[in-house]
């Protein structure tokens, strides 16, 4: 199983916010910290303001933080809103059964079960979990 950049991207502007707590920080400054690409980033913050993860303020002093706190926020749900596909081959995909031994098949159910102990795992951790070295990772983005 292999996440998109996206859902990574989304992950580590999470942590990055996470770890300015309440100063505001903008697209270009996590896009520097990281060194990938602002208009990704632009599109990851638009998404995650709609999935109620980030507030974002327009305009002078604007930028974003963090819309509820970092404990409230659990990676499995970050990876189910962003990932568009954890579905890992084409017969779990709902209304697939391009496959002839669909109905008698033990992979889908031993893949259905690894994901959900993938995502089981992910549900135990809070985005706080994530950044509790705080002060190297300030360090570590440029963000003290």
């Amino acid at each position: 199983m292999r996440l998109t950049v996206y859902t990574d991207y989304s992950l580590r502007m999470l942590m990055y916010l996470a770890v300015k707590g309440d100063s505001r920080s903008t697209i270009a400054e996590v896009a520097g910290a990281y060194g990938v690409s602002k208009a990704h980033l632009t599109k990851v913050a638009h998404q995650l303001g709609v999935a109620g993860y980030v507030s974002t303020v327009r305009g002078k002093g604007g930028g974003l933080v963090l819309a509820r706190p970092a404990a409230e926020i659990r990676l499995g749900d970050v990876v189910r809103r962003t990932e568009p596909d954890l579905a890992l081959v084409p017969c779990l995909e709902p209304g697939q059964g391009c496959c002839p031994i669909v109905p008698a098949c033990g992979l889908r159910g031993a893949l259905n079960e690894a994901r959900a102990a993938f995502l089981a795992v992910l549900d135990r951790y809070s985005l706080a979990d994530l950044v509790q070295r705080r002060a190297e990772l300030a360090d570590l983005l440029h963000a003290a």
